[in-house]
C-alpha cells in the first residue's frame, strides 16, 4: 500500500509540474493530491469489524523473525529473562526440561485504548498426554520482569493474564479438557490459584488442542470498547473460532505486554513465533466518549465469584416472613372452611333423624 501511495504521489507531482503555468490549475490539482493521499493512508488500515474499526500494526510492541527488537541493550523494545533462548525461527521461553522459567517483556508501556494481539506459538515435547506442563501466559500488567509461580510470572499481578494451561492440577475438575485457555483480570490483591487451575478467578475459556500438532497455532486477544475477546486458530483451517467474550472489562493504560512460561516436574517446549499488536481505531458515539473515564484499577463489571454464596434476593427475611404470614392465613381459612362444612354436614344428618 505504501508503494502504491508513493507511486501515485510521484505521478501526480510530475503531472502538476508539466501543466501549463496556471495558478488555479495547480491549486486545484494540489488540493486533489492532498485528498487522494489522505484517502489512501486511511484505507491502508484494514477494516475487519462491523463497527468501523481499523487496525494498524504497532511494530514497537511486536515481535517477529529475526527478533531484532529483542535484547539486553537499552535501545531494544523487548527484553528477556530466565531460560529464554532466542533462535532463528522462534523464541523458546522454556525448553523441554524440568523446573525452567522464561519470559519476554516489552520495555514500552502501552497507551493504546483499543488493540488486538495475534500470537503465533507452538507447544511440543516428548511427554505423553497429561504428562507435560505447565503452559504459557500472555500478559498486559503493571508489573514486568518478575519471576513467579503463575506460568513464570509473579502472582497477585495487576492487569490481564491469558493462560494456555496444558496440565490439569485439580484432579476433581473433570468437566474441563486440557489444554485449556482462560483469562483473568487481577487488581494486585487477588491470587491466581495454580492448584485449582485458576478456576476461582477466571472469566471463562475453552479447550484447545494445541500441543504436538503439525500445523500452526494462533491466539487472538482483542480489547475494544471495554470488551475482552479471545479467539483461536488451532485447527489448520486459517479461521478464527470463539473462545471467550466478556463485556465490561476495564484495563488501565500504561501497562506492559509480555509472555512467560514455566515447567515443573513435567515439561514441554514453549515457543513464541510471532507477537503482533495492532492498534484499533474505533468510532465512538458522543455518549460513549462521555462514559469513557480514566481507569485506575483493573476490574470486570458484574463478575460473580463462584466461591461466594449469593443469597437469593427474592427470598430475603422480609419476603420469607411475608410468605409465612400468607401461608398461615391460607391454612386458617382452609381449616375454617373444613369445620364449617363438617358442622353443616352434621346439622343435615340431625335433621334427617327428626
Amino acid at each position: 500500500m505504501a508503494a502504491i501511495v508513493m507511486k501515485l504521489n510521484g505521478t501526480i507531482s510530475t503531472t502538476v509540474m508539466n501543466l501549463p503555468y496556471s495558478l488555479p490549475n495547480k491549486i486545484r490539482l494540489s488540493t486533489l493530491l492532498v485528498f487522494i493521499l489522505a484517502f489512501m493512508s486511511y484505507i491502508s488500515g484494514e477494516n475487519t469489524y462491523e463497527d468501523n474499526a481499523y487496525e494498524f500494526l504497532k511494530r514497537e510492541y511486536s515481535l517477529s523473525k529475526p527478533y531484532q527488537g529483542l535484547g539486553s541493550s537499552s535501545s531494544s523494545h523487548w527484553e528477556f529473562m530466565g531460560n529464554t533462548m532466542i533462535m532463528p525461527e522462534h523464541i523458546r521461553l522454556t525448553p523441554d526440561l524440568q523446573s525452567r522459567q522464561g519470559a519476554v517483556w516489552s520495555r514500552i508501556p502501552c497507551y493504546l485504548r483499543d488493540w488486538e494481539l495475534r500470537l503465533q506459538f507452538k507447544i511440543h515435547g516428548e511427554g505423553k498426554k497429561n504428562l507435560n506442563g505447565d503452559g504459557l501466559a500472555i500478559w498486559l500488567t503493571k508489573e514486568r520482569m518478575q519471576n513467579g509461580e503463575v506460568f513464570g510470572n509473579t502472582n497477585f499481578f495487576t492487569g490481564l493474564g491469558v493462560f494456555v494451561d496444558t496440565y490439569p492440577n485439580d484432579d476433581k475438575q473433570h468437566e474441563r479438557t486440557f489444554p485449556f485457555i482462560s483469562a483473568m483480570v487481577g487488581n494486585g490483591s487477588v491470587a491466581y490459584d495454580h492448584d485449582r487451575d485458576g478456576r476461582p478467578t477466571d472469566l471463562g475459556g475453552c479447550a484447545a488442542h494445541v500441543r504436538n500438532v503439525e500445523y500452526d497455532t494462533f491466539l487472538l486477544i482483542r480489547y475494544m470498547k471495554n470488551r475482552l475477546t479471545v479467539m483461536t486458530d488451532i485447527e489448520g483451517k486459517q479461521e478464527w473460532k470463539d473462545c471467550l467474550d466478556i463485556p465490561g472489562v476495564r484495563l488501565p493504560q500504561g501497562y506492559y505486554f509480555g509472555a512467560s512460561s514455566a515447567t515443573g516436574d513435567l515439561s514441554d517446549n514453549h515457543d513464541v513465533i510471532s507477537f503482533k499488536l495492532y492498534e484499533l481505531t474505533v468510532e465512538r458515539s458522543p455518549e460513549e466518549e462521555e462514559d469513557q473515564q480514566e481507569i485506575m484499577v483493573p476490574s470486570v463489571d458484574y463478575r460473580v465469584d463462584p466461591n461466594v454464596l449469593v443469597e437469593d434476593e427474592g427470598r430475603s427475611i422480609i419476603t420469607t416472613f411475608f410468605l409465612f404470614i400468607v401461608s398461615v392465613v391460607v391454612l386458617v381459612v382452609v381449616v375454617v372452611v373444613i369445620l364449617f362444612l363438617y358442622n353443616h354436614y352434621k346439622e343435615n344428618r340431625r335433621k334427617r333423624f327428626y
